[in-house]
């Protein structure tokens, strides 16, 4: 009974997200929801008290796996410039195969919805700006390397750029993929890094 719970949830979750890929620009309602997974309200209100209890469930799945992921480069390479590239890499990577989760990156998905959602996220992007800020610190330590920026000031134009880079695969329809020209974008971030 708890791996069909379990199913039913994990079912409920990607119907939710093929909606955000597939429906751009329209509300999501419990009731077409329902219908895409082939249930009544009253089921998904059994697995979910309420739809914004649904995103929060995508939004730690977002923290486990963006987070989750970074921690593992972080623990797999040394050298700091490679392990910001490869993390930026793996937030724009994620973002371009998953469309609907890019939609709740970008907040765009979340019009209308509780505040604590939008908050939510935003606490999720501030956290992965501290993660770059923690690289460029323990390359001073680590690597000797000081610049002339701040290491807050640097963390923050790589976390602009990914978002920038979302927003615009986003508010393009999906047509502008987030890792259309990368290595050229990075090669001239890389370079404000090493400042």
């Amino acid at each position: 009974m708890t791996t069909q719970k379990t199913n039913r949830r994990e079912s409920i979750l990607q119907s939710l997200t093929h909606m955000l890929e597939n429906s751009p620009g329209k509300p999501i309602t419990t009731a077409r929801l329902a219908a895409e997974v082939g249930v009544s309200e009253a089921a998904l209100y059994r697995h979910f008290p309420s739809k914004a209890r649904m995103f929060e469930a995508l939004i730690d799945y977002l923290e486990d796996i963006l987070l989750g992921g970074i921690n593992k480069i972080q623990e797999h390479e040394k050298d700091t410039n490679e392990r910001i590239r490869l993390s930026v890499h793996l937030l724009l990577d994620f973002s371009e195969r998953s469309p609907g989760m890019a939609r709740i990156l970008t907040g765009d998905a979340l019009g209308g919805e509780h505040e604590r959602l939008r908050q939510r996220v935003a606490l999720l992007a501030e956290k992965i700006e501290a993660q770059f800020k923690q690289m460029l610190r323990e390359r001073r330590l680590r690597e000797s390397v000081t610049t002339a920026i701040d290491e807050g000031i640097l963390a923050n134009l790589v976390l602009a750029f990914v978002e920038g880079k979302i927003v615009q695969f986003v508010r393009s329809g999906f047509n502008r993929k987030p890792t259309d020209h990368f290595d050229l974008q990075w090669s001239l971030i890389e370079q404000q890094l090493k400042k």
